[in-house]
This record gives structure tokens, sequence and C-alpha cells, in this order.
């Protein structure tokens, strides 16, 4: 694994501020616990998912929305998995 630059968790945690008190919980968790061990391809998911917009991550993470794409699907799960 890669080392995470402080500087880029930092970033990284601040993108994870979405506004809706239940994403951020998902998302600041998932940085916290999962993000640092996770392989390249992940982390790359990880933030493709922060691109998104919020009533679009509400649906995958919250809502029952599966994403197509396989990486992000994998992440969304993962996610979903750190909030039980």
């Amino acid at each position: 694994m890669v080392p995470v630059p402080p500087e880029e968790y930092s970033r990284l945690r601040w993108r994870c501020r979405r506004g809706m008190r239940e994403l951020d919980e998902l998302l600041a968790r998932y940085l916290a616990d999962e993000y640092r061990e996770a392989p390249a391809p992940d982390r790359e998911a990880f933030e493709r998912i922060l691109e998104l917009q919020d009533p679009e991550i509400f649906g995958y993470l919250l809502g029952g929305i599966i994403p197509e794409e396989g990486s992000l699907r994998h992440v969304v799960d993962r996610i979903r998995r750190v909030a039980d």
C-alpha cells in the first residue's frame, strides 16, 4: 500500500463534508476506517464518488441504487458495510 500523505488525507476529509449529515458520517467513516488500507483502484473509485452530486451519492449509499460500474459498486458496498 502506498501511504496517504497527511495533506491528501485532509483534502479528502474536507471533501467528505457534503452538507447532509448521513452522507458526511458514512463517507468520513469509510475514509477513517478503510481508505488508508484500500488498494489503489478502490481509492480512485472513492475519489470519483466524492466528485458526484449529493443526490447521486445519497441514492447509492442510502437509497438502494446500485452503481453500474463495478469499481464504484465495490466501494459503495464497502462504505455500506463500514456503516453497519
